[in-house]
C-alpha cells in the first residue's frame, strides 16, 4: 500500500516526464520546443564519443542498423540504442551498448553518464534526471575478421 506522500511524488514525476512529450523552454521572448528525437540524437552522439563504447543498441537494433547502412543514400541513425522520456523541463535517458573487451564497465558507464548529461543539459537546457545503461555484449576483436559495430562481419585483408 502506498502512502499519500508516495502517490504525490509518483504523479509529479510522471507529469514532469511524460512519455512522448517534448521539452519546452519558455522565455519572455517566446517558446522553444525540443522534440524527443533531438534529445535522443544528442545522447547517442555523446555516448559514442566515450572510448570503450563499441556500438549502441542490442542485437536486433544493430542488425536493422546494418541493413539500413547498406541502402544507398540512407542516413545514419544516431539515436540507435537510445530511448528518452522528455518532459517540460527534465529528461530521462536509456542507452543500450556493446563494450570493447578489457574496458572497465563501471568506469565506462560513469563516463557515458557524464558525457550524455553534459551534452543534453548544455545543448537543450533540460535537466537530465537519470541515464540508465544496459550492456548487451562485449566486443572481442580476433584479428582475422573484424566485426562491424552494426553486427555484421567485415573482412580485414
Amino acid at each position: 500500500m502506498t502512502s499519500a506522500k508516495e502517490s504525490t511524488t509518483t504523479s509529479e514525476s510522471t507529469s514532469t516526464l511524460a512519455k512522448g512529450g517534448s521539452g519546452t523552454i519558455t522565455t519572455s521572448q517566446g517558446k522553444t520546443v525540443i522534440a524527443d528525437v533531438v534529445v535522443s540524437k544528442i545522447a547517442g552522439l555523446a555516448a559514442r564519443e566515450v572510448n570503450g563504447v563499441y556500438a549502441l543498441g542490442g542485437g536486433a537494433s544493430r542488425a536493422v542498423g546494418a541493413l539500413r547502412e547498406r541502402i544507398p543514400g540512407a542516413s545514419v541513425n544516431h539515436s540507435q540504442g537510445v530511448s528518452v522520456e522528455v518532459g517540460e523541463t527534465q529528461a530521462a535517458v536509456d542507452i543500450d551498448i556493446v563494450v570493447e573487451y578489457g574496458v572497465s564497465i563501471s568506469d565506462l558507464a560513469s563516463g557515458i553518464r557524464r558525457n550524455v548529461i553534459a551534452a543534453i543539459e548544455r545543448m537543450t537546457g533540460l535537466q537530465v534526471v537519470e541515464v540508465d545503461i544496459t550492456v548487451h555484449d562485449i566486443h572481442v576483436a580476433d584479428g582475422s575478421a573484424e566485426e562491424s559495430p552494426a553486427g555484421g562481419l567485415t573482412r580485414v585483408e
